[in-house]
């Protein structure tokens, strides 16, 4: 049985950090393309940030420079580090292992930025 498992979210304030750590299961982790997508109330989700089994990462613009996505192929777990959160960043956000036709997704945690 395949699962993904997040964990980390929370409220912060605006300027803050959070890690987000996505734990799988049932799969082999290290050929799979892992993401981290979210969605804000009444709107699409958004793809945020990818890695490749071989390590390429590519990010959404709006989170360039403050976000940092990264995966331990040891541990089975996705990570992403996020810093200077702004309040449009609040949203549920997601993990996403994806691998030649195989898409699996994790219940989502919510990150909430206010003050």
């Amino acid at each position: 049985q395949v699962q993904l498992v997040e964990s980390g979210g929370g409220l912060v304030q605006p300027g803050g950090s959070l890690r987000l750590s996505c734990a799988a299961s049932g799969i082999a982790f290290r050929l799979y393309n892992m993401g981290w997508y979210r969605q804000a109330p009444g709107k699409q989700r958004e793809l945020v940030a990818t890695i490749l089994p071989f390590g390429e990462i590519t990010y959404v613009d709006s989170v360039k420079g403050r976000f940092t996505i990264s995966r331990d192929n040891a541990e089975n777990t996705v990570y992403l580090q996020m810093n200077s959160l702004k309040p449009e960043d609040t949203a549920v956000y997601s993990c996403n292992a994806r691998s030649y036709g195989e898409d699996y997704w994790g219940q989502g945690t919510q990150v909430t930025v206010s003050s």
